[in-house]
C-alpha cells in the first residue's frame, strides 16, 4: 500500500469511529422468567436493531437494572427494549437513557421471524442486509396527542437520523414500519427486506438480465420470449404500479437499476412481527411521576393529591437521611474522643511507670552501710591479722566480680561478721575465712 492509500485508509477508520459514536445503540434485553418463544423474540429485535445493538449480551439472573445503566454510559447505550412476561400478557418497555422518559407497551400479539419466512415461497435475507440499520417509517402519527407524539419521537430516536443529500441508497437494505391505528390505539411493528427491480421491460427480459434462461423450447421466435413472457412461475409474476415505482437518483445494486430510471420497490416480511399497545408513559427509568395512562385517568384534584403526597414523601425521606448524617458525625466524634482519651491515659501509665522505676530500682552492687572498696579492705586485713600472711587470690572476691554474681542475689540478707579474736589459732581462722568466701559464690 502507498503513503496515500494509509492515509485514505486512517481518516476513513476515524470518520467511521465518530459517525459511529453519534448514532443511538440499543441493548435488547429481557427480565425476569420469559420462555422459549420470548427468548427467540428478544433475539429477533437484536437482529432488527444490528449493528447498533449488543447482539451477544448476556443476562445473569442476578442482574439488576442498575447494573445495565452503570455499562450503557460508557459503551454510549442511548436506548434500552426491555421484555418481560406475566402470567397472562408479554410487555415491553423502551426506555431513554439516562433520564427517560420510559414507555410501557403490552404486546397483544407476536409472530417470530421464523415463522414469517417458514411462510413465504421465497424469501429474500441474507446476512450483507444486517451490515446497516434499517430505515423507519412512520405512519399515521400526526395525530394530535401528547402520547402520540412522544411515542414517534422515542421511535425515531432509536435509528440512525439520514441525510437524503449524503444517503447512499445501496446501504438501505431493510425497513421497519411502524403504523398507528386511531381506532384500536394499536401499533403495527413489521421488518421488511427491500429489493430494487427495474421496470418497463417484459419478464423475460428481467430474467436475461438476471442470467436465468427460461425454457424456450415451445416459442417460434425469441421475440415471443420479450413481447409476452411465457413460460415464467406464478411467484414471479409480481404486480407493480403507482405505489411502488420510483425513478432511482442514483445507481442501485441490481441489473438494471440505472440512475434517472424507473424501478420498483418491493418488500418482503422477514420478521418479526407484533401487535402493540401503549399502556402508560413515565418519567426517568420507571420510578418518575406517570406522564400518561391509557387504562386509569385521574381528576385534577386528584393529580394534586399525588402531588402532595410525593413531595411529602420526599421531605420525609431527606429528613430521615440529615437525622442520619447527624447520628453518624455524631459518633464518630464520640469515636475519636474515646480515642483520644485512650490514649492520653496510656500515655499517663506508661510515665508513671518510668517514675517508679527510677526512684525505685536500687543499685545490686551498692552495700547498705558502708562502701564496697571498705569492706574489701577490711577483710583483707583481718586475714593478715589472723594469718599473718597475704591472702591468696580468690579467697577474698573482688569488688567487681562481687556484683557481678553474688552481690546481687545476697544484698538483702544479713551478712556474718568476723569478730576479731587473736587467740583463735591459724586453722580456725583460715575455716572462717573460707565458709565466709563460699557465702559469696
Amino acid at each position: 500500500t502507498t503513503k496515500n492509500q494509509k492515509k485514505a485508509r486512517v481518516a476513513a477508520s476515524r470518520v467511521a469511529e465518530e459517525t459511529y459514536s453519534t448514532v443511538p445503540h440499543t441493548f435488547v434485553f429481557h427480565r425476569g422468567q420469559i420462555g422459549k418463544n420470548v427468548a427467540q423474540l428478544v433475539a429477533d429485535m437484536r437482529r432488527v436493531m444490528e449493528p447498533f445493538t449488543a447482539r451477544s449480551l448476556k443476562v445473569r439472573k442476578n442482574n439488576v437494572l442498575k447494573d445495565f445503566v452503570a455499562v450503557a454510559g460508557p459503551l454510549g447505550i442511548t436506548h434500552f427494549s426491555i421484555f418481560t412476561k406475566t402470567e397472562n400478557t408479554i410487555n415491553m418497555r423502551l426506555a431513554r437513557l439516562p433520564k427517560g422518559p420510559t414507555l410501557y407497551f403490552r404486546v397483544a400479539k407476536y409472530t417470530l421471524s421464523k415463522d414469517v419466512v417458514s411462510s413465504l415461497k421465497r424469501h429474500r435475507m441474507h446476512e450483507q442486509q444486517f451490515s446497516h440499520h434499517p430505515l423507519l417509517v412512520l405512519n399515521n402519527f400526526g395525530i394530535e396527542g401528547m402520547h402520540i407524539k412522544l411515542m414517534a419521537t422515542m421511535f425515531q430516536n432509536m435509528f440512525p437520523s439520514i441525510n437524503v443529500h449524503k444517503l447512499n441508497l445501496n446501504s438501505i437494505k431493510r425497513c421497519v414500519l411502524l403504523n398507528y391505528d386511531p381506532v384500536s390505539q394499536e401499533v403495527e411493528f413489521r421488518h421488511y427486506s427491500l429489493k430494487v427491480v427495474p421496470v418497463g421491460m417484459s419478464r423475460g427480459v428481467k430474467k436475461l438480465m438476471q442470467e436465468k434462461f427460461p425454457n424456450m423450447s415451445k416459442l417460434e421466435d425469441i421475440s415471443e420470449l420479450l413481447m409476452k413472457g411465457v413460460n415464467l412461475s406464478e411467484s414471479e409474476a409480481e404486480q407493480d404500479g403507482d405505489h411502488n415505482i420510483t425513478e432511482l437518483p442514483q445507481v442501485y445494486s441490481g441489473r438494471g437499476n440505472m440512475a434517472s430510471q424507473q424501478s420498483a420497490v418491493r418488500l418482503t416480511e422477514i420478521g418479526p412481527r407484533m401487535t402493540l399497545q401503549l399502556v402508560k408513559i413515565s418519567e426517568g427509568m420507571g420510578e418518575g411521576k406517570v406522564l400518561y395512562h391509557s387504562f386509569i385517568s385521574k381528576t385534577e384534584e386528584e393529580l394534586q393529591e399525588m402531588l402532595k403526597r410525593k413531595e411529602a414523601r420526599l421531605k420525609e425521606k431527606e429528613e430521615r437521611k440529615r437525622k442520619q448524617e447527624q447520628n453518624i458525625a455524631l459518633k464518630k466524634d464520640k469515636r475519636d474522643q474515646n480515642k483520644q482519651k485512650s490514649l492520653e491515659g496510656i500515655k499517663r501509665k506508661r510515665q508513671q511507670e518510668g517514675q517508679v522505676s527510677d526512684d525505685e530500682v536500687e543499685d545490686p552492687g551498692k552495700p547498705e552501710d558502708q562502701a564496697p572498696a571498705e569492706e574489701s579492705e577490711d577483710e583483707a586485713e583481718y586475714y593478715r591479722q589472723a594469718v599473718g600472711e597475704e591472702p591468696d587470690e580468690g579467697i577474698v572476691p573482688p569488688l567487681a566480680q562481687r556484683r557481678c554474681s553474688g552481690a546481687s542475689s545476697h544484698q538483702n540478707q544479713p551478712r556474718e561478721t568476723l569478730p576479731l579474736e587473736p587467740q583463735d589459732n591459724r586453722k580456725d581462722a583460715v575455716d572462717r575465712i573460707r565458709r565466709v568466701s563460699s557465702s559469696y559464690e
